[in-house]
């Protein structure tokens, strides 16, 4: 294993700057003008981030959000200024830079805008849920008899309140603008929605589906801009074409085998698991790799 292949639950004593704030997979520091973020390998699960943390994880969140971040550039403005780890060598120990390599993102310093900007295309998850209790999802009315992972026939937008601890909270279009204000609210939903679209074709040519993302915008001198991460498998729901069918459980291209393995296991849900066997995470850095490979054609 290649040293960046390792798996990085931290990079903590790596880099000198100020660590402003450690997230469930990323931590940010503080670069002056910039900052810098760097995606761990570090893995959670029903609200516990789990042991140990999964080999190329990070490696795969942050290759993916760059590549996303490059091809929507003609869409909308984002925050990446590099992800050259050579331009860093003055505050990266140099013991660390190959492990940290492909991990880490020199971005603009946006206002974060502190709405999830969610888009679904199909009926499923938390989505479905809401409609089988009302027959609506975050306040919008959608049509009866609608099948668990239906395509919806235009892309909605329900957006969630960002909560820094605990789940973020499901709001109507309405509680947005009471918020954020009629303005910026009509252009995030019109630039998630042209954001989803954009993606959703992308991955249609390349046999997968996008049933549903979650995007964060951020604001520079009143311009909204794209920030945080972008289609990846910790924020989109993937999958593959083959494996899609109606009225079941479809097996997402992402974190899955953890899932599967916590849901089938003894664990109590009231404290953090045991560690993942090794067969589990192996899978899981499996499928990380694999959806990059079938996103943009190049191997990790």
């Amino acid at each position: 294993m290649s040293p960046s292949s390792q798996a990085i639950s931290t990079a903590e004593g790596m880099i000198d700057a100020p660590l402003l704030y450690k997230g469930k997979v990323r931590e940010l520091y503080d670069l002056g003008e910039h900052y810098l973020i760097v995606v761990s390998d570090r893995i959670s699960a029903f609200d516990y981030v789990l042991d140990p943390a999964v080999p190329d994880k990070g490696n795969v969140l942050n290759r993916l959000s760059a590549y996303w971040f490059e091809l929507t550039t003609h869409l909308i403005d984002n925050h990446v200024i590099h992800t050259d780890i050579d331009q860093l060598q003055h505050i990266i120990k140099p013991q660390y830079r190959e492990l940290l390599k492909n991990r880490i993102m020199v971005t603009r310093k946006a206002e974060r805008i502190d709405i999830e900007c969610v888009v679904r295309g199909y009926i499923t998850g938390g989505g479905w849920r809401q409609y089988q209790q009302g027959g609506e999802i975050n306040g919008i009315p959608l049509p009866a008899g609608l099948r668990k992972n239906d395509k919806l026939e235009t892309p909605i937008f329900t957006p969630a309140a960002k909560n820094d601890v605990g789940h973020d909270e499901d709001i109507s279009f309405e509680v947005m603008v009471d918020m954020v204000g009629l303005a910026v609210a009509e252009e995030l939903r019109s630039q998630s929605i042209m954001l989803y679209q954009y993606a959703s074709s992308y991955c249609e040519e390349r046999g997968i589906i996008l049933a549903d993302c979650k995007l964060e915008f951020g604001l520079i001198d009143g311009k909204v801009i794209l920030i945080d991460e972008i289609f990846t498998p910790d924020a989109s729901r993937f999958w593959a074409r083959e494996q899609y069918a109606l009225d079941v459980e479809i097996d997402s291209m992402d974190k899955e085998p953890v899932r599967a393995y916590l849901a089938t296991s003894d664990w109590d849900k009231q404290s953090k698991p045991d560690p993942l066997p090794a067969h589990v995470v192996e899978e899981t850095t499996a499928r990380y790799r694999d959806i990059y490979a079938r996103l943009t054609g190049a191997h990790i």
